[in-house]
């Protein structure tokens, strides 16, 4: 080790030891557009090690150089950085493909073989993780193939393994504690990670920084400054060819559950006594526990679904019209929740999250809403144009944070209206943000779980959504034309309480 070289500081480069990925299902959508891409852009930056192999898994009847080719196509139509052959050149050298069924014993010993014969000729010291980019249903198979062959064993192959699981974590509480179960099973609890890619994007991960970092803004972090929090993910698109796994799991379980109770943690949580995994989940975690639902389900939620409209000028199909969605279906592409934080912090502040499909535009975004001075020693004329001060962190697109007050208008009277400071990532750092699967595949193989959520929290999040869920059951969603920002009842939630959603 360099005597110079401090281990804790971050800002060196942090390369992984020789290792494998195997990647099931490698064939599909996520390991085409993001996986393969985020290596290649790993390999660009100079953040991989020179012993470190891709090794592909799937139905078909393939030789390392189809999958190289399908890599490298994949690759190069989706990289975030600039595509260099001779870059591509060292990575293609590290590929392999396994071909096979999950229920294919001969495949599974032909895999284990693969990465015992990597050992030698990389290096990789027994070193693999095995991402699941398959559905649920599969895990069981796999999982009891890698028990079976060894393959999941620490001790037996001389080195770390490791498994990837993607969300969904479950369909609900008692699915997710079995599918926990299942994973932990096989392996060491430390060598889980579950991934939502949300965490990886550069701005939630500045949600800690903005906070911990700076004696600005969390002095006024509570319930004696802020008056509400709103958490949104607009989507202006529709299911696509989804149908399937949408129609059995609507909004609520697709996103809130994981994606936007998981920034409702980062926001509210307490500072950690650390910048360590196990400091950052344990505070999560205690905020996942303080969540309170609405007294009336039915008057603090709103469930929503697209009928045809129009967005971004084109005419977009109703959900009921959508490939294989059936004719009566009561899932929702619209949901809209008032919940509440019982603790000392954020006790009587609500907070209000919303997501949905075919809005009018694509933005995730949180926006912290600030209490109105207690005193303004203006005419009422002179404060007319002048709301809530707000603090907008843009998780997506246009990353950046928005800081929303009030100054004097030039001229002769006195009049005080709201205006914006707007820090964007691309204008102030001269390196681009990582895809989040670049950042979360290096966290992986580095074995950082700072950004995967562990079992109790996956748990914790179904705690919260179940009670809705059956709450819902037998209720129809309210339509919204598609390109409208949800059903109207969203905005009397709202409304009745004196405020209104913030047109992002």
């Amino acid at each position: 080790m360099n005597p110079l070289r401090d281990p804790q500081d971050r800002r060196l480069p942090r390369i992984p030891e020789p290792c494998a990925l195997v990647i099931f299902g490698v064939t599909g959508d996520l390991a085409r557009k993001k996986l393969l891409p985020g290596i290649y852009d790993l390999a660009n930056r100079g953040l991989l090690p020179p012993g470190f192999v891709v090794v592909g898994f799937a139905r078909r009847d393939w030789s390392d150089g189809d999958f190289e080719s399908l890599a490298h196509d994949s690759a190069k139509e989706h990289a975030r950085t600039p595509w260099r052959e001779e870059v591509w050149a060292r990575l293609a050298g590290n590929i392999r493909f396994v071909g096979g069924s999950f229920d294919d014993d001969a495949a599974f010993d032909q895999l284990s073989a693969c990465l015992d014969g990597l050992r030698q000729s990389h290096g990789i010291h027994g070193n693999a993780a095995f991402y699941f980019s398959i559905p649920p249903s599969s895990f069981p198979q796999v999982l009891k193939q890698l028990a079976r062959t060894g393959m999941a064993d620490n001790e037996r192959c001389g080195g770390w393994r490791r498994v990837v699981v993607e969300k969904p974590f479950g369909y609900d509480l008692p699915s997710a504690k079995a599918l926990n179960d299942l994973v932990d099973d096989v392996f060491t609890r430390d060598d889980v990670f579950r991934i939502d890619h949300y965490l990886g994007k550069e701005t939630v991960q500045n949600i800690m920084a903005l906070r911990f970092a700076n004696n600005l803004f969390e002095p006024l972090w509570n319930s004696k400054y802020v008056d509400s929090v709103q958490i949104t993910m607009a989507e202006d698109v529709g299911i696509g060819s989804r149908a399937g796994f949408y129609d059995d799991t609507g909004a609520a379980r697709d996103v809130v559950q994981n994606h936007l109770l998981q920034l409702l943690a980062l926001v509210t949580m307490e500072e950690p006594t650390s910048f360590d995994a196990a400091e950052i989940r344990a505070e999560k975690l205690k905020v996942l526990r303080a969540i309170s639902l609405p007294a009336d389900v039915s008057a603090g939620t709103v469930r929503g679904q697209y009928l045809k409209g129009w967005v971004a000028g084109q005419r977009a199909v109703g959900y009921l019209e959508e490939p294989n969605v059936p004719a009566d279906s009561t899932t929702e592409t619209y949901v809209a929740m008032r919940l509440g934080i019982q603790n000392r912090r954020w006790a009587g502040v609500p907070f209000y999250l919303r997501a949905g499909k075919r809005l009018p535009r694509r933005v995730t975004e949180v926006a912290v809403m600030f209490k109105t001075a207690p005193h303004l020693p203006f005419n009422r004329t002179d404060v007319e144009m002048l709301s809530h001060n707000q603090l907008v962190i843009r998780v997506q697109p246009d990353e950046g944070v928005v800081l929303k007050f009030g100054a004097k208008v030039p001229g002769t009277t006195m009049e005080v209206r709201d205006i914006a400071m707007d820090f964007q990532y691309g204008e102030a750092f001269t390196e681009a943000s990582p895809e989040a699967y670049e950042r979360l595949v290096l966290d992986v193989l580095i074995g950082d779980r700072t950004l995967f959520p562990d079992a109790a929290e996956v748990e914790q999040s179904w705690r919260v959504i179940d009670p809705l869920e059956e709450a819902w059951q037998g209720t129809q969603p309210e339509p919204y034309r598609a390109g409208e920002w949800g059903p109207r009842a969203a905005d009397e939630m709202l409304a009745r309480e004196g405020r209104s959603w913030r047109r992002a």
